[in-house]
């Protein structure tokens, strides 16, 4: 048995299944040969079968889709500035009255 790539990218192992499935290799056994060539942690079984069925439906595309909703925009240096000055101000300070005064969600502040 050889010994499994300990270094490997998303992409790579999804262009693997990407090629097994095109040479019409079955779910079950991408999985079992990435397993043994990338270890156990590079694909689960429901992921390879996901996958192979975006590639049925005609999918070309290894990267990962746009993801919907807001995007993380709130921690950058202005904010972290902004969140220090607010500190500095008045030490007794809430972290939902700094969340609303800078319009930043609480989670970030905190």
């Amino acid at each position: 048995m050889a010994t499994p790539i300990k270094e490997w990218s998303k992409l790579e192992v999804r262009a693997v299944v990407r090629f097994l499935f095109s040479k019409g290799t079955k779910p079950s056994e991408i999985h079992k040969q990435i397993a043994e060539t990338y270890g156990e942690g590079a694909m689960s079984r429901s992921r390879v079968y996901q996958w192979c069925t975006w590639f049925r439906e005609d999918r070309t595309s290894l990267g990962d889709e746009p993801k919907s909703g807001r995007p993380k925009t709130s921690t950058n240096e202005e904010n972290t500035t902004r969140v220090d000055e607010l500190i500095r101000c008045d030490r007794r300070m809430k972290i939902r009255e700094i969340a609303l005064k800078l319009e930043i969600p609480k989670s970030t502040i905190h």
